[in-house]
Formats: structure tokens, sequence, C-alpha cells
């Protein structure tokens, strides 16, 4: 599916759906609605409505929507939302820990779910969360989890704790199937070298994307996930032999065989999308 190798998602607050139109034609492969974290609590039901409003006005924009977490009190409505409105393509479940939550949310509003993973107990449920069905892709939540793991924030050691987390996410997503996971935000908007440091480190650990809060960090996330031209002509070469002499050949000295065979079909498809 096309799902499978979008790179970027930019989030916009449910509040502000003046912004989907913008966000949507930003450059970014998919925006996602947010009913949680950017909305005050006093301002969860007039977001709900002004996003329903919004999106009956353009039913040709396809969004994904992060709802609020499975214990809160605005759960239940938020899927009503998700259910109702045919431009949600996909619920984004966060503090996802609970197979449970994830067929619930697909039971209810018949889309894929696309779960966040930013807790201990989100990480440790990994082995559970993939058999679930319906699971688009899994994404990380940095900053939760480091504070959920008592991290101190910035730190080499954060990092190493982090990266084992996304580890586990890079091992489960391939245990279940799923395409490579995304990665977090990044709150500096300004920084473009933290971006590239970040999306670059995510990319080279099996991830295929990363969330994004503002336009401007769009050029360096796409930079990082997209194939450059060396990797793009290696892999039209070895699809060529691989036409030509079959499963197993040399290329440039080295031995080609259907794992190396599948990695040029990967990077193809990431790289057609553009």
């Amino acid at each position: 599916m096309i799902d499978d190798y979008m790179r970027s998602f930019l989030f916009v607050p449910a509040t502000r759906p003046d912004r989907v139109g913008k966000a949507l034609s930003s450059g970014a492969d998919a925006v996602i609605v947010d009913l949680e974290d950017a909305i005050p609590s006093s301002e969860k039901g007039a977001a709900r409505s002004a996003l329903a409003e919004y999106l009956g006005q353009n039913p040709d924009m396809r969004i994904l929507v992060r709802v609020n977490s499975s214990d809160s009190c605005e759960f239940e409505q938020d899927l009503a939302l998700c259910k109702a409105t045919t431009n949600v393509i996909g619920v984004m479940l966060p503090k996802a820990a609970k197979s449970s939550d994830i067929e619930h949310v697909v039971k209810v509003t018949q889309k894929r779910v696309w779960p966040l993973i930013e807790t201990v107990a989100g990480i440790m449920a990994l082995p559970n969360l993939v058999r679930s069905p319906g699971i688009a892709r899994f994404s990380i939540g940095a900053l939760d989890l480091a504070s959920d793991l008592g991290l101190v924030s910035g730190t080499d050691g954060a990092e190493k704790i982090l990266d084992y987390c996304r580890c586990q996410l890079v091992i489960y997503s391939r245990v279940g199937g799923l395409a490579s996971p995304i990665e977090s935000v990044v709150p500096t908007i300004d920084k473009p070298e933290e971006i590239t440091r970040v999306a670059v480190n995510a990319n080279e650990m099996g991830f295929g994307g990363m969330l994004s809060i503002h336009p401007r960090q769009l050029p360096e996330i796409h930079r990082a996930f997209t194939p450059t031209s060396a990797q793009t002509h290696w892999a039209k070469r070895v699809l060529t032999r691989a036409g030509q002499f079959g499963a197993v050949f040399q290329l440039e000295g080295k031995m080609v065989d259907a794992p190396v065979i599948e990695e040029a079909k990967r990077i193809l498809a990431i790289a057609r999308r553009d």
C-alpha cells in the first residue's frame, strides 16, 4: 500500500481546521489532525465540532486523526467522529499499550490504526500488540517515552535507551509484517541540522518516516528517507541483473541473492513516491 512508503506526517491542531488545507499542500505525505495534546481539555468538544464541520465542507480531503487515549473521557466521542467522517482514513492511537484498545478502534471506526508507542507499557506490550489486526504502522513518541522512563532528556544516555526502544519497534514491525515504523517529532523548528540528525539516525535504524510539527521540517525529513540517486541507480542495476541471471549473481564484486534483491525492490518502491 502507498501508506507503507509515507515519509512525513505533519500534525495540525483540530482547533485550527483552516490549517488542514495548507498542511495538505505543504508537501507532507500525510496530515494528522490532533485532538489530543494540542487541544486543552476545555476545548475538546469544540475542536471535534469544528473539525467535523470543516471536513464536511471539504469532502475530498484525506487525513489521519490522533484521538485521545483510551482512558480519556473523550475517547469514544473521538472514535465516533472518525467513524462518521469519510475523510478520516486512519486513527492514530496515543499511549497504545493494549491489543484490546487497538481492536476496539478498528471495530468502531472500521479504519486502520496507527499505534503511537510512548510508554514503558507500550514497549513491553509490543509482542502482543503486533498481533492485533488492522494496524497500519507503529510510531514512537520519544518525548513522552523519555519522561515515562525517567531519562535525562537530551543526553547520550537517554538516546541509548531510546534507540533500544526504537529497535523494538523495528523488530516487531518486521515480525508482524508491517511497514517500517515512524520516528518521533523533534520540537525544534529552526535547526535543520537537528532534524537531519534524528531523521538520518532513524532511517539507518530501519524506520521509514517521521512525525513533524511544522512544514519547515519537511525538506530534511524527505531527504533522509528518500533514496539517493546512487542508491536508486544501484537498485535498478540489481533488478536488471536479476532478470538476466536469476536469484544469485555478482555485481561489482559482491554476491547478490534474494535479500539483496528485496532491498533493491524496496528502494525503488520508496523512490517512486516522488
